[in-house]
């Protein structure tokens, strides 16, 4: 084994295992997820030699995942590309499960990247039409936005096989780690990172399910939002948008905040409390009266109320600091949000165990999730955030964040579904008079379809008309060309523009053109 390649802290995930190389014939067993090498504990390793000789073939054979009282060992997703399942996805292969999926955006050039990636991961990657299921097929597991006339689901129906949730999928991992749940309406994805990465430089050696690309991670050269770490603990980004958190009983858990985003907040409020009363060990933002009521082991925040808070805080232009019994935490991300999400963090990897010093350390190293308020600099002084924000909360604080560096904003927003855009309409309004400036200017985009049955009797222009009178410029654009065309007459230097939306896989792509209609990239802040 060679330090840097294969071995050593942050390269070698299984750190506390040894390697036996392959032979070659790799083949005879299927696609190898490790690139010719098998890990095994150390123990394992000394059994292994006693039972067999040299230049016996060795099939190991991983132990199966539990969901729902089956043995699954080979699993199809049906829409692997979705962040939460190819997280899912990743996590299983590292542990030795046979993976194939399918996904309906499999030609579409802005999913090539994570299907060559799946890939490479040994995942067997087919068309949506059924044809990924075969007789070694265990289960099937589906997302909320699978619609049972799915072929796949037809074809699992037809062989009787089991259909399962993501959740269900998900909560059985849970079970098998000492899992750390991190929740809440705004900055799960942004938490879970910064926990995973702050346990990781204390080497705690965790495991990870998250629901964004981390950017160390995809440095490393992986997908980035999931990792196998070599101890039994394990950050999942558990999402409340369908409801089925309820489900996980995590030995910790944390809960962020609650807004209206998917569900009431009344609604949101029952299913957090009820994951809190779930975990073993539990803390809450005390500073949301939302969770006021929560009973919890810990709570975080700025007032009397919270057991963890810190001495003082500073917000600077491009990050903030945290200040806490004498020491400084530096985090180089902008926002006030980004305080109260450093908070959550701190409060549960103090918990684990980490040295208050080392914890310092990850703080400034923490190199963010991607399309988390990733700002760029064009070579015509023109600010380009992408930012995955979609509901009102979440977009005030993108643009609240936004104004640390620049007075003018230029906000491009595309709602995403028309459900959700429906179900938000009122708060949108509000916000957006809000939050906007005479001198701003808001540009909606078309609505983002992800296809499935759907009741589209709402519109951007819908959201524009209901405006009314106000004081920044604010319309509803056809296209995307035509946005282009308005951001050329209407962007100066020193302008931000803020783009922001989520699931839609072609906004980076957006994003990019945006940056290379104005100079292409002077600077990216660090």
């Amino acid at each position: 084994m060679e330090v840097g390649i294969n071995k050593g802290h942050g390269v070698d995930s299984y750190d506390r295992y040894i390697y036996i190389h392959g032979t070659n014939r790799e083949n005879l067993v299927g696609a190898p997820l490790s690139r010719g090498c098998i890990a095994l504990k150390n123990i394992d390793v000394i059994e292994l030699f006693d039972i067999v000789r040299e230049d016996t073939l060795v099939y190991i054979e991983p132990p199966p995942i539990i969901v729902g009282g089956v043995e699954c060992r080979n699993i199809h997703f049906t829409g692997i590309f979705g962040t939460g399942m190819s997280a899912l996805a990743q996590y299983l292969r590292f542990q030795g499960i046979t993976v194939t999926g399918s996904d309906r955006l499999l030609a579409s050039e802005d999913t090539s990247s994570i299907r060559s990636s799946l890939e490479a991961f040994g995942c067997g990657i087919y068309s949506q039409d059924g044809s990924g299921i075969d007789k070694d097929t265990d289960v099937v597991c589906i997302s909320t936005a699978i619609e049972e006339s799915n072929a796949d689901i037809a074809a699992a129906r037809a062989s009787g096989l089991p259909v399962i949730h993501r959740s269900d999928l998900l909560a059985g991992i849970i079970k098998t780690k000492k899992t750390i749940a991190v929740a809440g309406t705004s900055g799960k994805s942004t938490v879970t990172a910064m926990i995973f990465e702050f346990l990781t430089a204390c080497e705690k050696s965790p495991s990870l399910i998250s629901g964004a690309p981390l950017r160390r991670l995809k440095k490393q050269g992986l997908i980035g939002n999931a990792f196998c770490g070599g101890s039994d603990l394990l950050v999942v980004e558990a999402d409340e948008s369908d409801g089925t958190l309820v489900k996980y009983s995590p030995n910790a858990s944390v809960i962020l905040n609650v807004s209206k985003d998917h569900k009431d907040i009344g609604e949101l409020r029952v299913l957090f409390e009820t994951l809190t009363l779930k975990s073993e060990w539990s803390a809450i933002n005390a500073d949301d009266p939302a969770l006021a009521s929560f009973k919890s082991s810990m709570t975080f925040g700025h007032g009397n109320r919270a057991m963890w808070r810190p001495d003082f805080v500073q917000l600077l232009s491009d990050s903030v600091k945290l200040f806490k019994n004498g020491i400084e935490y530096h985090l180089s991300l902008h926002g006030r949000h980004n305080i109260e999400n450093l908070m959550a963090a701190l409060c549960v990897c103090e918990h684990f165990g980490c040295d208050l010093s080392e914890l310092a350390d990850a703080v400034r190293a923490f190199e963010g999730v991607e399309r988390r308020f990733s700002v760029k600099i064009t070579l015509h002084d023109i600010y380009v955030v992408d930012d995955f924000a979609h509901n009102p909360s979440k977009i005030k604080a993108s643009v609240s964040a936004a104004r640390g560096f620049s007075k003018r904003i230029v906000a491009v927003y595309q709602p995403h579904g028309f459900g959700p855009t429906r179900f938000l309409k009122d708060e949108y309004i509000t916000t957006f008079r809000n939050i906007f400036r005479q001198t701003d200017s808001l540009y909606l985009l078309p609505i983002y379809y992800a296809g499935g049955t759907a009741l589209k009797d709402i519109s951007s222009d819908d959201i524009i008309k209901a405006l009314g009178n106000v004081s920044f410029n604010a319309m509803a654009v056809g296209s995307r060309d035509e946005l282009v065309d308005r951001l050329k007459s209407d962007v100066e230097p020193g302008d931000c523009v803020l783009v922001m939306g989520a699931r839609d896989p072609s906004l980076p792509a957006l994003v990019k053109r945006i940056v290379e209609f104005f100079g292409g990239i002077k600077e990216v802040p660090s």
